[in-house]
């Protein structure tokens, strides 16, 4: 029917497009054949630009197609190879116990995601194709996982071994759920919906595998200072205070009473979009983009380690992949002059510019782009570091807030578009993940 938004949702979501019908016709082959409107030429350049293969129909020689039967209880080819691999995992030595790695590796990954609402299903999207290529869970590939926002909730989510499938579900259903009525939203919903899925007095020390960083604001003082919810003891490492203070704050809760539902929340308490959880706001006012912070952090503690006496138990940091929500386009600013105006005309432009330029100046300290990339990569050079920065380019601008299926599937869609073109990247990052 040439129905362009469901064949998109239907491959966002992980049809299989290599399957064949009863005829030994793929999904391809038929879009080749049957469409006939004007969107012919639209749907076969979309499906082409995801991997989608045209194929000739079966030759009249050529043997029946293999039709799908329930499975028999006798072994198979496929069960004795699912028993190597088990046999062979074996035999190398427990890469899990516990949550806890086992097995010695060579050098340390960390995974750092972005923040950015509902634009989380863009880094959703991404892992999934990571594991894909890896055969292997997040969890089981990244030795530091560092999270904002959205990022911080998947972070925790990922630690405390969701599946990404799960996951990507789960926020088409928590939009319906908490992007209700308008801004502010409520943040009940949210909280409910946290506690839900993590537990309601889970701590952040429960699973201590792989480490974990969840970047929030502390707003209880001014200027606001950069705090990191962990699943382990902070680095010991004697610093200066940031600024000089007579006021008298609130100790930190330590991470083995930190609740993780509410290090996900404190995160996620984006201005204008939720309240503050306590004294926490959005990490992503400070830190959208937490490669540097998360980096910065594994210094310090390897330093940490260093001065207790135990060199050995320090790996190098091997490996950085920082993934993104998505790029907006760029597009043409009239005018971001704030003036005093004399007449109408004036204090029209006066408002126009005030609004341009109060947007302007949000976007830069949360962009996650650019510059921060920029740095992160350099820094990554100079320590010898591999540094992998995936972030699809978006077609239109979408809100952190967005509750529409057509535009989240079209982010999707674009996210695969940009997943296929970047497919050897991908692998070789795999590979890498797999041989650290």
């Amino acid at each position: 029917m040439d129905h362009m938004e469901l064949i998109k949702a239907l491959m966002v979501f992980g049809d299989d497009v290599e399957i064949h019908n009863d005829l030994g016709e793929t999904p391809g082959l038929i879009a080749a054949r049957t469409s006939k409107g004007p969107n012919r030429k639209i749907l076969l350049d979309m499906l082409c630009s995801v991997g989608v293969q045209r194929c000739h129909p079966p030759s009249p020689g050529s043997p029946p197609p293999v039709t799908f039967k329930a499975k028999s209880q006798t072994i198979g080819f496929e069960d004795i190879m699912h028993v190597g691999a088990t046999i062979s995992a074996m035999s190398r030595g427990p890469s899990e116990v516990d949550g806890r790695r086992m097995v010695k590796k060579k050098m340390d990954s960390l995974l750092c995601l972005d923040g950015g609402g509902i634009k989380g299903l863009v880094l959703i999207q991404m892992l999934i194709a990571l594991e894909k290529e890896a055969g292997r869970s997040t969890r089981e590939l990244f030795d530091w996982v560092a999270g904002t926002s959205t990022g911080g909730i998947l972070a925790l989510a990922i630690v405390h071994g969701k599946s990404m499938e799960y996951l990507r579900c789960l926020y088409f259903r928590m939009k319906e759920q908490v992007f209700k009525g308008s801004r502010p939203y409520e943040s009940a919903p949210l909280e409910d919906f946290l506690k839900k899925e993590f537990g309601e007095n889970t701590k952040m020390t429960d699973v201590q595998y792989p480490r974990v960083m969840v970047t929030s604001v502390l707003a209880d003082r001014h200027p606001g200072e950069l705090h990191i919810f962990r699943n382990y003891n902070p680095p010991s490492v004697r610093r200066e205070p940031p600024y000089a203070t007579t006021a008298t704050f609130q100790p930190i809760t330590i991470p083995q009473e930190q609740l993780v539902w509410r290090a996900a929340r404190s995160s996620g308490a984006a201005p204008t979009y939720f309240r503050p959880m306590g004294r926490f706001l959005d990490g992503g006012l400070l830190a959208n983009n937490p490669t540097l912070d998360a980096m910065s952090e594994i210094h310090q503690y390897n330093k940490a380690v260093k001065a207790e006496g135990h060199r050995e138990e320090i790996k190098k940091l091997g490996i950085v992949v920082s993934l993104g929500t998505g790029k907006p386009p760029q597009v043409v600013v009239s005018s971001v002059d704030v003036f005093r105006p004399s007449n109408p005309l004036e204090l029209a432009k006066s408002f126009v510019g005030a609004k341009e330029l109060g947007k302007m100046l949000v976007d830069c300290c949360t962009d996650s782009d650019g510059c921060a990339v920029d740095r992160a990569r350099a820094w990554c050079e100079m320590i010898d570091t591999i540094y992998h920065r995936l972030s699809p380019q978006l077609s239109q601008e979408v809100m952190l807030d967005e509750v529409s299926g057509a535009i989240l599937v079209d982010m999707l869609w674009e996210t695969q578009m940009y997943l296929y073109e970047k497919r050897d990247i991908l692998r070789s990052l795999a590979n890498l993940l797999l041989d650290k």
